[in-house]
């Protein structure tokens, strides 16, 4: 079954069971905690989507700082657990220590690349869902300024931001575009306090729409615009619901379907996959909570834009390659 078709179609740190099957698969969540409302669940949704479907069970790990990475997975690695998939890029240096010790065991890792023979590596094209969703909001925009709030200070992040830009400027080549992170340490994605201070901050400097990609923090950036009046963009999971006609959308990354998909696999294929828009992997939410807010003219202008992107007629900058955006940012 391919992709397409499948879009179609605490104290629990380290709590695992201790006469698991040699081949269920397990994951281990990022900081932030498996029901962020962002990354981390949508990873669970797509682990609980396999254990709905199948009746298998899965063991699952919750970090609770970056010291418990390694012995997470030579924990699960040596229950038997299999295959193994790591949910985001700071586990990429342990598992690239780890896997290699545990030549029989498959790992996947998602939004970071580990060149072992038994990992695969899942990257996503966030620069080109972010695209779409910044055109909407230079659309929805009536200042003439946009805002961007990212979590930890990473390319991956600024990845988002460039490409959130770059859509905006296609619409209105002189709009305003801020941008802000949360912070350079893991916190940074779970702090929505810091996340409303922030949005606060640049409605002050007169964005009226908000695009937050960043984990739990992000919930607070979505609060304080809804709060201030203004609209707010979601990320990864679709977070319309939240604030319904507050948030313009989301722009959907589906790790729900890399877990599914590593879950459901006969075997684990090593190497690098990218995901983006040819294969629906990232894209826009549009649901009966943000419906009124998107104009026929705006999803066509999009929609348009999403073809010419897959065709190669419009290129999306991928910050990650050079390290710099050719968009301006405040």
């Amino acid at each position: 079954m391919t992709l397409m078709q499948k879009l179609l179609g605490a104290s629990a740190v380290l709590a695992l069971s201790a006469g698991a099957a040699l081949a269920d698969p397990a994951i281990i969540f990022d900081l932030g905690g498996k029901f962020d409302r962002s990354f981390n669940e949508a990873a669970f949704n797509g682990a609980e989507r396999w254990a709905e479907e199948t009746g298998g069970s899965y063991g699952e790990i919750e970090l609770q700082n970056d010291a418990q990475r390694e012995q997470a997975m030579r924990r699960l690695a040596e229950q038997g657990y299999n295959p193994i998939v790591m949910a985001g890029f700071a586990h990429s240096s342990v598992l690239d220590t780890v896997a290699p010790d545990y030549p029989d065991t498959s790992f996947v890792i998602i939004d970071g690349v580990v060149d072992q023979p038994n990992v695969q590596s899942i990257i996503f094209q966030e620069h080109e869902g972010s695209y779409l969703v910044g055109m909407l909001a230079a659309m929805a925009s009536e200042t003439g300024t946009v805002g961007f709030i990212g979590g930890m200070d990473i390319p991956l992040i600024s990845r988002f931001a460039c490409g959130y830009a770059q859509g905006a400027t296609a619409v209105n080549p002189d709009i305003t575009v801020l941008s802000n992170m949360t912070g350079t340490t893991p916190s940074a994605w779970n702090d929505p306090v810091r996340g409303g201070e922030l949005t606060r901050d640049q409605i002050g400097r007169g964005a009226d729409v908000v695009y937050a990609a960043a984990g739990g923090t992000g919930v607070g950036v979505l609060q304080t615009a809804a709060d201030e009046g203004i609209l707010s963009i979601g990320v990864d999971s679709n977070q319309n619901y939240l604030h319904p006609g507050m948030v313009l959308t989301s722009m959907l990354k589906r790790v729900d379907v890399a877990v599914y998909e590593s879950f459901s696999a006969d075997s684990i294929e090593p190497g690098i996959q990218v995901w983006g828009l040819a294969e629906n992997a990232v894209g826009y939410a549009v649901d009966e909570n943000n419906e009124a807010l998107i104009t026929d003219e705006m999803a066509a202008a999009v929609d348009a834009a999403r073809e010419q992107i897959i065709a190669g007629e419009i290129e999306v900058h991928n910050f990650t390659d050079d390290g710099a955006c050719p968009i301006q940012m405040q």
